[in-house]
Protein backbone atom coordinates (compact mmCIF):
# COMPACT_ATOMS: atom_id res chain seq x y z
CA UNK A 1 0.00 0.00 0.00
CA UNK A 2 2.92 2.10 0.88
CA UNK A 3 4.62 1.59 -2.39
CA UNK A 4 1.33 2.63 -4.56
CA UNK A 5 0.47 5.59 -2.54
CA UNK A 6 3.79 6.85 -3.14
CA UNK A 7 3.56 5.82 -6.75
CA UNK A 8 0.50 7.68 -6.56
CA UNK A 9 1.85 10.97 -5.37
CA UNK A 10 4.72 10.96 -8.33
CA UNK A 11 2.16 10.47 -11.28
CA UNK A 12 0.21 13.48 -9.13
CA UNK A 13 2.99 15.50 -9.36
CA UNK A 14 4.35 14.52 -12.95
CA UNK A 15 0.49 15.29 -14.16
CA UNK A 16 0.62 18.62 -12.30
CA UNK A 17 4.35 19.70 -13.94
CA UNK A 18 2.54 18.93 -17.29
CA UNK A 19 -0.29 21.05 -16.39
CA UNK A 20 1.69 23.43 -15.83
CA UNK A 21 3.64 23.51 -18.77
CA UNK A 22 0.71 23.00 -20.99
CA UNK A 23 -0.35 26.40 -19.29
CA UNK A 24 2.26 28.22 -20.96
CA UNK A 25 3.43 26.17 -23.89
CA UNK A 26 0.67 28.99 -25.86
CA UNK A 27 2.83 31.51 -24.94
CA UNK A 28 6.31 30.13 -24.97
CA UNK A 29 5.50 28.98 -28.86
CA UNK A 30 4.17 32.91 -29.04
CA UNK A 31 7.27 34.54 -28.25
CA UNK A 32 9.81 31.84 -30.25
CA UNK A 33 7.28 32.91 -33.17
CA UNK A 34 8.01 36.23 -32.35
CA UNK A 35 11.55 35.65 -31.65
CA UNK A 36 12.21 34.00 -35.09
CA UNK A 37 10.18 37.06 -37.25
CA UNK A 38 12.65 39.19 -35.07
CA UNK A 39 15.32 36.96 -36.26
CA UNK A 40 14.51 36.82 -40.25
CA UNK A 41 13.54 40.57 -40.69
CA UNK A 42 17.10 41.49 -39.12
CA UNK A 43 19.08 38.96 -41.01
CA UNK A 44 17.18 39.83 -44.66
CA UNK A 45 19.13 43.53 -44.06
CA UNK A 46 22.11 44.07 -45.18
CA UNK A 47 22.80 46.57 -42.80
CA UNK A 48 24.38 45.61 -39.53
CA UNK A 49 21.36 45.84 -37.64
CA UNK A 50 20.94 45.54 -33.36
CA UNK A 51 18.15 45.49 -31.66
CA UNK A 52 16.82 44.74 -27.53
CA UNK A 53 13.39 45.65 -26.56
CA UNK A 54 12.05 44.89 -22.63
CA UNK A 55 8.93 44.09 -21.00
CA UNK A 56 9.06 46.91 -18.67
CA UNK A 57 6.55 44.87 -16.92
CA UNK A 58 7.89 41.64 -16.69
CA UNK A 59 11.47 42.44 -17.84
CA UNK A 60 11.28 40.04 -20.65
CA UNK A 61 13.64 40.81 -23.30
CA UNK A 62 14.05 40.10 -26.87
CA UNK A 63 18.14 40.76 -27.68
CA UNK A 64 20.11 40.71 -31.50
CA UNK A 65 23.22 42.08 -31.57
CA UNK A 66 22.77 43.72 -28.37
CA UNK A 67 26.81 44.74 -27.67
CA UNK A 68 27.62 45.88 -30.95
CA UNK A 69 28.76 49.63 -30.67
CA UNK A 70 26.72 51.96 -33.36
CA UNK A 71 27.21 55.43 -33.78
CA UNK A 72 24.05 57.20 -32.54
CA UNK A 73 23.78 60.78 -34.04
CA UNK A 74 20.87 62.97 -32.54
CA UNK A 75 19.78 59.57 -29.79
CA UNK A 76 22.99 60.77 -28.22
CA UNK A 77 21.01 63.80 -26.81
CA UNK A 78 19.55 61.34 -24.59
CA UNK A 79 22.37 60.88 -22.02
CA UNK A 80 23.48 64.59 -23.20
CA UNK A 81 20.17 65.91 -21.53
CA UNK A 82 20.60 63.28 -18.73
CA UNK A 83 24.24 65.53 -17.37
CA UNK A 84 22.52 68.54 -17.73
CA UNK A 85 19.66 67.07 -15.07
CA UNK A 86 22.73 65.37 -13.28
CA UNK A 87 24.65 68.61 -12.74
CA UNK A 88 21.45 70.67 -12.03
CA UNK A 89 20.65 68.42 -9.32
CA UNK A 90 24.15 68.72 -7.86
CA UNK A 91 23.80 72.89 -6.98
CA UNK A 92 26.35 73.54 -10.45
CA UNK A 93 23.48 75.61 -12.01
CA UNK A 94 19.64 75.51 -12.12
CA UNK A 95 17.74 74.66 -15.06
CA UNK A 96 15.91 78.16 -14.96
CA UNK A 97 19.49 79.63 -15.28
CA UNK A 98 19.68 82.00 -18.20
CA UNK A 99 22.01 80.94 -21.15
CA UNK A 100 23.46 82.99 -23.83
CA UNK A 101 24.13 80.69 -27.24
CA UNK A 102 27.48 81.60 -28.30
CA UNK A 103 27.75 82.02 -32.13
CA UNK A 104 30.89 79.06 -32.32
CA UNK A 105 27.87 76.49 -31.25
CA UNK A 106 25.50 77.61 -33.92
CA UNK A 107 26.05 74.75 -36.52
CA UNK A 108 23.20 73.75 -39.52
CA UNK A 109 21.31 70.39 -39.41
CA UNK A 110 17.66 70.47 -37.55
CA UNK A 111 16.85 72.78 -35.36
CA UNK A 112 15.46 76.43 -34.96
CA UNK A 113 18.59 78.28 -33.40
CA UNK A 114 20.23 78.79 -36.60
CA UNK A 115 18.01 80.51 -38.54
CA UNK A 116 17.31 83.21 -35.33
CA UNK A 117 19.26 86.62 -36.57
CA UNK A 118 20.68 87.20 -33.22
CA UNK A 119 21.41 84.36 -30.62
CA UNK A 120 19.29 84.12 -27.79
CA UNK A 121 19.59 83.53 -24.33
CA UNK A 122 17.44 81.22 -23.06
CA UNK A 123 16.90 78.83 -19.70
CA UNK A 124 19.10 75.98 -19.83
CA UNK A 125 15.66 73.84 -19.36
CA UNK A 126 14.43 75.01 -22.28
CA UNK A 127 17.65 74.16 -24.54
CA UNK A 128 16.78 70.89 -23.36
CA UNK A 129 13.68 70.83 -24.66
CA UNK A 130 14.71 72.38 -27.98
CA UNK A 131 17.32 69.85 -28.07
CA UNK A 132 15.05 66.68 -27.94
CA UNK A 133 11.84 68.13 -29.14
CA UNK A 134 13.31 69.54 -32.34
CA UNK A 135 16.83 67.76 -32.57
CA UNK A 136 18.16 71.49 -32.04
CA UNK A 137 22.05 71.04 -33.29
CA UNK A 138 22.83 74.60 -31.52
CA UNK A 139 21.17 74.03 -28.21
CA UNK A 140 23.01 70.49 -28.24
CA UNK A 141 26.39 72.31 -28.63
CA UNK A 142 25.43 74.95 -26.20
CA UNK A 143 24.59 72.12 -23.60
CA UNK A 144 27.96 70.11 -24.57
CA UNK A 145 29.91 73.11 -23.32
CA UNK A 146 27.73 73.75 -20.71
CA UNK A 147 28.34 70.13 -18.72
CA UNK A 148 31.46 68.87 -20.82
CA UNK A 149 31.92 65.71 -22.75
CA UNK A 150 34.09 64.33 -19.57
CA UNK A 151 31.43 64.46 -17.37
CA UNK A 152 28.97 63.73 -19.66
CA UNK A 153 31.41 60.17 -20.31
CA UNK A 154 31.64 60.14 -16.50
CA UNK A 155 27.86 60.09 -15.82
CA UNK A 156 27.29 57.14 -18.50
CA UNK A 157 29.70 55.69 -16.65
CA UNK A 158 28.22 55.89 -13.17
CA UNK A 159 24.79 54.53 -14.48
CA UNK A 160 26.46 51.38 -15.84
CA UNK A 161 26.42 52.62 -19.82
CA UNK A 162 30.40 51.26 -20.32
CA UNK A 163 30.02 51.56 -24.06
CA UNK A 164 28.02 54.76 -24.38
CA UNK A 165 30.32 57.61 -25.43
CA UNK A 166 30.15 61.37 -26.17
CA UNK A 167 33.50 62.40 -28.39
CA UNK A 168 32.35 65.77 -30.39
CA UNK A 169 29.99 68.22 -30.87
CA UNK A 170 27.17 68.02 -33.53
CA UNK A 171 27.63 68.79 -37.30
CA UNK A 172 31.54 68.42 -36.88
CA UNK A 173 32.63 66.35 -40.14
CA UNK A 174 36.38 66.43 -39.31
CA UNK A 175 36.38 64.98 -36.22
CA UNK A 176 33.54 62.33 -37.87
CA UNK A 177 36.44 61.31 -40.42
CA UNK A 178 38.46 61.10 -37.79
CA UNK A 179 36.21 58.34 -36.19
CA UNK A 180 35.30 60.65 -32.96
CA UNK A 181 31.47 59.58 -33.07
CA UNK A 182 29.33 59.47 -30.46
CA UNK A 183 28.69 55.69 -29.60
CA UNK A 184 26.29 53.72 -28.28
CA UNK A 185 24.79 49.62 -28.11
CA UNK A 186 21.81 48.27 -27.80
CA UNK A 187 22.17 47.29 -24.38
CA UNK A 188 23.60 50.42 -22.75
CA UNK A 189 20.41 52.09 -24.05
CA UNK A 190 18.06 49.68 -23.22
CA UNK A 191 19.59 49.83 -19.76
CA UNK A 192 19.25 54.07 -19.87
CA UNK A 193 15.61 53.86 -20.76
CA UNK A 194 14.65 51.15 -18.32
CA UNK A 195 16.16 53.69 -15.62
CA UNK A 196 14.33 56.75 -16.99
CA UNK A 197 10.63 54.56 -17.36
CA UNK A 198 11.34 53.38 -13.93
CA UNK A 199 12.19 56.27 -12.30
CA UNK A 200 16.03 55.95 -11.28
CA UNK A 201 17.92 58.38 -12.73
CA UNK A 202 17.97 61.30 -9.88
CA UNK A 203 14.82 60.92 -8.68
CA UNK A 204 11.26 60.22 -9.70
CA UNK A 205 10.69 63.92 -10.15
CA UNK A 206 13.63 64.13 -13.02
CA UNK A 207 12.35 60.88 -14.48
CA UNK A 208 8.97 61.73 -15.10
CA UNK A 209 10.52 65.50 -16.88
CA UNK A 210 12.20 63.34 -18.79
CA UNK A 211 9.60 61.09 -20.14
CA UNK A 212 7.63 64.49 -20.50
CA UNK A 213 10.17 66.09 -23.12
CA UNK A 214 11.07 62.96 -24.83
CA UNK A 215 7.33 62.70 -25.46
CA UNK A 216 7.29 66.20 -26.83
CA UNK A 217 9.49 64.67 -29.69
CA UNK A 218 7.98 65.13 -33.34
CA UNK A 219 6.09 61.58 -33.90
CA UNK A 220 6.85 61.95 -37.40
CA UNK A 221 10.09 61.19 -37.08
CA UNK A 222 10.11 58.04 -35.50
CA UNK A 223 10.33 54.72 -37.33
CA UNK A 224 9.38 52.75 -34.91
CA UNK A 225 6.18 54.57 -34.85
CA UNK A 226 5.18 53.84 -37.90
CA UNK A 227 4.78 50.16 -36.72
CA UNK A 228 2.23 51.42 -33.87
CA UNK A 229 -1.18 52.65 -33.39
CA UNK A 230 -1.85 56.57 -33.61
CA UNK A 231 -3.07 56.35 -30.67
CA UNK A 232 0.05 54.56 -28.86
CA UNK A 233 2.19 57.24 -27.05
CA UNK A 234 5.38 57.32 -27.63
CA UNK A 235 8.87 58.78 -25.89
CA UNK A 236 11.41 58.69 -27.87
CA UNK A 237 14.86 60.07 -29.97
CA UNK A 238 16.23 59.34 -33.34
CA UNK A 239 18.99 59.81 -34.94
CA UNK A 240 20.33 59.74 -38.17
CA UNK A 241 23.34 59.98 -40.28
CA UNK A 242 24.38 58.66 -43.67
CA UNK A 243 24.22 54.66 -43.61
CA UNK A 244 23.16 54.98 -39.86
CA UNK A 245 19.74 54.87 -38.55
CA UNK A 246 18.99 54.67 -34.85
CA UNK A 247 16.04 54.85 -32.21
CA UNK A 248 15.31 55.27 -28.30
CA UNK A 249 11.92 54.30 -27.38
CA UNK A 250 9.62 53.76 -24.73
CA UNK A 251 6.28 52.66 -25.93
CA UNK A 252 3.82 53.49 -23.57
CA UNK A 253 1.32 50.52 -24.20
CA UNK A 254 -0.89 51.10 -21.60
CA UNK A 255 -1.50 47.20 -20.96
CA UNK A 256 2.82 46.16 -21.38
CA UNK A 257 4.70 49.10 -22.16
CA UNK A 258 7.98 48.23 -23.43
CA UNK A 259 11.55 49.94 -24.19
CA UNK A 260 12.99 49.24 -27.75
CA UNK A 261 16.59 50.70 -28.73
CA UNK A 262 17.43 49.94 -32.56
CA UNK A 263 20.50 50.62 -34.43
CA UNK A 264 21.89 50.11 -38.36
CA UNK A 265 24.99 50.54 -39.34
CA UNK A 266 26.31 50.31 -43.12
CA UNK A 267 23.07 50.54 -44.66
CA UNK A 268 22.87 49.95 -48.01
CA UNK A 269 20.89 52.54 -50.14
CA UNK A 270 17.53 51.58 -51.38
CA UNK A 271 17.60 47.58 -49.72
CA UNK A 272 15.51 47.03 -46.42
CA UNK A 273 14.03 50.84 -45.74
CA UNK A 274 11.86 49.64 -43.56
CA UNK A 275 13.18 47.17 -41.05
CA UNK A 276 13.32 49.36 -38.19
CA UNK A 277 9.02 49.90 -38.84
CA UNK A 278 8.59 45.70 -39.60
CA UNK A 279 10.50 45.33 -36.27
CA UNK A 280 8.51 47.86 -34.33
CA UNK A 281 5.08 46.28 -36.06
CA UNK A 282 6.27 42.82 -34.38
CA UNK A 283 7.08 43.78 -31.62
CA UNK A 284 4.11 45.68 -30.99
CA UNK A 285 1.68 42.93 -32.09
CA UNK A 286 4.02 40.73 -29.32
CA UNK A 287 2.96 42.70 -26.24
CA UNK A 288 -0.47 43.71 -27.12
CA UNK A 289 -1.15 39.77 -27.34
CA UNK A 290 0.66 39.45 -24.25
CA UNK A 291 -0.75 42.37 -22.28
CA UNK A 292 -4.74 41.62 -23.62
CA UNK A 293 -4.64 37.45 -23.26
CA UNK A 294 -4.03 35.18 -20.33
CA UNK A 295 -1.52 32.44 -20.43
CA UNK A 296 -4.00 30.28 -23.27
CA UNK A 297 -4.09 33.40 -25.61
CA UNK A 298 -7.96 34.32 -24.80
CA UNK A 299 -8.12 37.72 -24.95
CA UNK A 300 -9.80 39.68 -21.88
CA UNK A 301 -9.82 42.71 -19.78
CA UNK A 302 -6.38 43.35 -18.60
CA UNK A 303 -7.63 44.53 -15.31
CA UNK A 304 -8.64 40.64 -15.18
CA UNK A 305 -5.13 38.71 -16.63
CA UNK A 306 -3.26 37.34 -14.28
Amino acid sequence: MKKLSLFSIVLLMLSMCISADAQTSAHKVLRQHTEKQLSEIIGHSPAVTGLVAVDLTTGDTFSFNADVIFPQASAIKIPILMSVYKQAHEGKFTLSDSRKVERADVVGGTGILKDLADTPSMSIRDLGVLMISLSDNTATNSLIELVSMQEINAMLRSVGAKKTIVQRKMINSAASGRGEENLSTPADAAHILQLLYRGEFINKASSDEFMFILKKTDRQTSRLAVGLPGDVPIAFKPGVLNGVSTEWAIVLLPERPYAVAVMESFKVKGQSQNTVEELSEVLYQYFWRTGNATRYGTYVDPKHIK
